[in-house]
């Protein structure tokens, strides 16, 4: 990549910003809680409020939708449904051709537990809140499509019509000769992958305040959105207004992403379209309990990947057979995750043949987005647990099978057989590096002793490339060569900076992209004080994007870790072109050549004469002055944009070959775990993690990219996974079962460098954000599988999936244990099973009326509006019920069986609200006890929707305690109490305390 000449770069003399690992210029407010996040930010007076009303369905028919009752609720405004939001947009952009619509609320049917509803707009949040739960909607449920593999047979559901099968996409690759490598290989060695579904969860949820203005027929947003800004087109579209009538806004900090704010805008498109309908703005905050259940998620992804190997594990061949389960609905980008990383199917290895087949279905899950990794997890977790098979297999060293299958160090730029264009690198002087720095032979020795000692001790590896600065071509593989040509080339990944200089010569940057932590003012205003011969203090750095004043390109955002790589390198391209200009008005004043000047410590000078300089802001401000006595051949020196795109950045050719990403560093890790062998815990001994990331431009905060990349990773490895039960209910819906590591669990990485910069970026810098996520996660499992003598490691790597392993299988129940026959499936939402019992004083006779007359259970059951008797067999109630962070009204239906007057009944039914639905069955037996009576109850239950997400802990202990209440209130009633109750825990406290209650 060409440069500016060397007159605009400061004197060699004074060291460089770019490299010093500076005090951050913006952790001074976010530590003293001065941020401006998108909740800080004022609104416009008259802004309303909205709420949402979520299916907690997976799959089911919207049969009738009674919003009259919360319409008339006090400050509601509007309660807007699917018809409404239809009349007001168009469907959103499906990531394939194909006859399906896409529409930011549901319409006609739900496909996935948190999908929206309704949408209540009310003059504040509280209200709206409260709305949402008097709105009644009749659902058909249909059977749920929750495994990949499952998808495409005959008797799955289908979600959309126009997905054949629910397979939106299938496409097969053939890159050299795998056939005929396969049939002379020496060894053929397989290996099945089910990489499971996280996500990330940033402090900051989504944020949206959206405004039509009715008279210009145009909104003005503001989002917390983290781009790419293609999807400013998707929204302009879907709203039905040309793009230059949607002004899309970001607030100055973000508490976060890692991706996953990239899936705000089908929000943006509903709140927009909501405040079209009511008038006014409109601002809705996103709860955690949304963000876990209903915000984008990565894919999970089965791979069968397979080998040809010679027998010395040299790799001559793969086969990548892939199913991609995109959730619900196939939203721009996706299928981005499968593609993103389609150059990059041999990673880090000279493997010249390749066969794919690439098939993406939908699933009745949350909708897919950008992650952190964002598609490499999926693919190394294959590759590299591959990469130890074949040493196992081939009773061969790991780490010699890796390094025998590198990439050699004189291929660079090296093209791989799917298209990839890795630019730089020597990859076996990183892996000695790190075998040396990271201490590999002292952690064997530790291997060899625990093993000694009878403990569960093993090492990983591995080695991948880390693809940074997305191709926006690379989606378009998913197209047929044909249909390419037809929609017209895609590719590069343009880069917006604007440098400008005011009136007394201050300098201000400005760059579309958005920060996410990431620390793009400190960096920047390293870069352009460099080149302007500044402190970093004297230049201001401003990264809001507005895009009705800003500069920006579709490729515009913070994703895919380009902003070392390219946006930093692109604003030091617009001060180089500014600092160039400069130079020449300097040299007519000087009397001299323009490569005589530099800029150095807040002058410019004459390299000759040092003697002869002028301050830095006199010159900069000059054409703001006096512009008439710039030289005739200077343009002015006010302000430069620069638009960077790398020629490398090519769109797929006609053999489907891509440059998926323009830069690409080199990770080596390997790491030292222990499980022990009563919690089978796993614990990471040592990990060492050894990156080329190009040039380094802040020491620290690259450090601090790893080091948060890795503790994502180990979420993944050892904690996260979004679970669902078979009928599609979400059931990870806070951290109480999503677990997420803290401090306490994540270890600190050994971080070693090397540099190898990248002949393609201004900086000769490379992404380095991501690469933990994609390399930790296999490492640690081949860790764990070489501790335990395992083929298959499924992810994460809980304590009861690994129990069978090392305990083998689970016993039978003893015999006489029994479940409850529900009718139900076991398998169908989540499950509950208690029992008790309750002393009430009174006679079994009494206990016995008291279970049938509606006034006595609306009095006794918790939470009950009202109890409609049907039958002297059925009842009907309307009941609020509470259970840890979420509270909701059901509809439930009790009815009597199998009476045994007055001795006992079975007590089963259904209930259907705003937060889920459950039903099962309950025996209740009275038996005389010296003029009282002993109640005794057994249940089994099923709950499905958005209450079965909240923690199977926290929903066993609230069953219990409602039940418990119910019996209390029964005791009451009757008169009399049941057994002496434990003391609260406020109480025993008192009493240590010697405190009197």
């Amino acid at each position: 990549m060409p440069h500016a000449a060397g007159l605009a770069i400061a004197d060699n003399a004074v060291r460089p910003w770019v490299g010093r690992s500076i005090p951050r210029i913006e952790d001074a407010a976010l530590l003293t809680g001065h941020g401006r996040f998108i909740d800080d930010l004022g609104v416009r007076p008259g802004t309303l409020y909205a709420a949402m009303l979520r299916s907690p369905h997976a799959h089911a028919e919207i049969v009738s939708i009674n919003s009259e009752a919360a319409r008339h609720a006090d400050g509601v405004v509007a309660v807007l449904t699917g018809d409404d939001i239809k009349a007001l947009t168009t469907s959103l952009v499906v990531g394939v051709k194909a006859p399906v619509e896409c529409w930011p609320i549901a319409v006609e049917r739900v496909r996935y537990v948190g999908e929206p509803v309704a949408v209540v707009v009310a003059s504040d949040r509280y209200k709206a809140e409260d709305a949402v739960d008097l709105i009644e909607v009749q659902y058909k449920a249909l059977g749920a499509n929750i495994d990949p593999l499952k998808a495409p047979l005959p008797e799955t559901p289908v979600l959309h019509d126009g997905f054949g099968g629910n397979v939106a996409s299938d496409r097969s690759f053939r890159y050299g000769d795998p056939e005929r490598a396969f049939a002379e290989a020496e060894h053929q060695i397989s290996i099945a992958i089910g990489y499971p579904r996280n996500s990330c969860t940033p402090i900051e949820t989504y944020g949206v305040v959206a405004d039509y203005d009715a008279a210009e027929d145009a909104f003005d947003i503001l989002a917390n959105f983290q781009g790419p800004f293609s999807i400013h087109a998707v929204i302009s579209r879907a709203l039905k207004v040309p793009g230059n009538r949607v002004r899309l806004r970001t607030p100055p900090d973000s508490g976060g992403s890692f991706g996953v704010k990239q899936g705000v805008f089908p929000y943006i498109v509903l709140l927009a379209a909501a405040s079209r309908a009511v008038g006014r703005p409109v601002k809705w905050i996103e709860d955690r309990l949304e963000h876990l259940a209903a915000s984008v998620s990565a894919t999970n992804r089965v791979t069968l990947l397979s080998a040809a190997v010679a027998s010395d594990g040299r790799i001559s061949a793969l086969d990548w057979n892939q199913v991609e389960d995109c959730g619900a609905h196939l939203r721009a980008p996706e299928p981005a995750t499968l593609y993103r990383m389609h150059g990059n199917l041999t990673g880090a290895y000279d493997i010249p043949n390749v066969a794919v087949r690439n098939r993406v279905v939908v699933t009745n899950k949350t909708p897919t987005g950008l992650n952190r990794g964002f598609g490499g997890p999926q693919v190394y977790f294959a590759l590299e647990r591959l990469m130890q098979r074949i040493a196992v297999e081939l009773e061969l060293d790991p780490l010699d099978v890796i390094r025998r299958n590198l990439v050699p160090a004189g291929l660079f730029p090296y093209r791989s057989a799917t298209g990839a264009l890795l630019d730089s690198g020597d990859y076996q002087e990183a892996v000695a590096r790190g075998v040396d720095g990271g201490e590999l032979a002292e952690l064997k020795l530790r291997r060899d002793a625990a093993r000694a000692e009878g403990r569960l001790y093993g090492i990983g590896y591995t080695a991948v490339v880390e693809p940074s600065v997305s191709n926006m071509g690379y989606i378009t593989t998913v197209l047929t060569a044909a249909e390419r040509k037809k929609a017209g080339p895609k590719n590069g990944a343009q880069a917006t900076a604007t440098v400008a200089l005011d009136p007394v010569g201050s300098v201000s940057v400005h760059v579309a992209s958005v920060p996410q932590g990431q620390g793009h003012r400190t960096v920047l205003s390293q870069v352009v004080a460099d080149v302007f011969g500044l402190t970093p203090a004297e230049v201001r750095v401003n990264a809001e994007i507005d895009t009705a004043k800003d500069a920006w390109s579709i490729a515009s955002g913070n994703y895919a870790s380009r902003f070392a790589a390219a946006v930093a390198g692109t604003a030091k391209l617009a001060a180089e072109r500014i600092a160039a200009r400069l130079a020449r008005v300097a040299a007519s004043q000087f009397n001299t050549d323009a490569d005589d000047i530099v800029f150095a410590q807040g002058s410019v000078s004459s390299r000759r004469n040092p003697d002869t300089r002028i301050a830095f802001s006199r010159l900069a401000a000059l054409s703001h002055w006096a512009p008439g006595t710039l030289p005739d051949d200077v343009p002015q020196t006010i302000r430069e944009t620069v638009f960077w795109t790398p020629p490398e950045l090519t769109p797929p050719d006609e053999q489907d070959r891509v440059n998926s990403s323009l830069c690409h560093g080199f990770i080596f890790d390997f790491c030292g775990v222990e499980i022990d062998r009563t919690t089978l815990m796993t614990r990471v001994d040592r990990y060492v993690t050894m990156h080329d990331c190009g040039t380094i431009l802040h020491p620290a905060m690259v450090d601090g990219q790893i080091r948060g990349g890795f503790a994502q990773a180990l979420g993944a490895a050892l904690y996260e996974e979004h679970a669902y039960a078979a009928d599609g209910s979400f059931l990870t819906g806070t951290f109480a079962d999503y677990l997420l590591p803290t401090s306490a669990e994540v270890p600190d990485p050994v971080i070693l460098h090397m540099e190898t910069p990248s002949p393609f970026t201004p900086l000769g810098s490379k992404g380095v954000g991501e690469g933990n996520c994609m390399s930790t996660p296999v490492c640690i499992a081949n860790a764990v599988a070489d501790a335990l003598g395992m083929k298959d490691v499924e992810l994460p790597l809980v304590p009861a999936k690994l129990a069978e392993i090392v305990r083998g299988a689970e016993p039978p129940p003893p015999p006489g244990y029994r479940l409850t026959d529900t009718g139900k499936t076991a398998n169908e939402g989540r499950q509950l099973h208690g029992d008790g019992n309750a002393t009430v004083a009174a006679s079994p006779e009494m206990v016995w009326k008291m279970l049938l007359d509606p006034a006595t259970l609306q009095a006794v059951i918790p939470g009950c509006h009202g109890v409609d008797k049907v039958s002297d067999t059925q009842f009907r109630a309307d009941v609020t019920i509470g259970i840890g962070p979420v509270k909701g009204r059901y509809k439930a239906e009790v009815i009597l069986s199998n009476l045994d007057a007055p001795r006992a009944v079975t007590l089963g039914g259904s209930a259907e609200g705003t937060l889920g639905f459950g039903h099962g069955e309950g025996r209740i037996t009275l038996t005389p006890d010296n003029g009282r009576t002993l109640v005794r109850y057994e249940y089994d239950a099923a709950i499905g929707g958005k209450v079965a997400s909240i923690g199977g802990r926290l929903l066993d202990g609230a069953a219990r305690v409602i039940i418990g209440q119910f019996f209390s209130a029964l005791a009451r009633q009757a008169g009399g109490a049941r057994e002496r109750a434990q003391p609260s825990l406020l109480g025993r406290l008192r009493s240590l305390l010697g405190r009197r209650s």
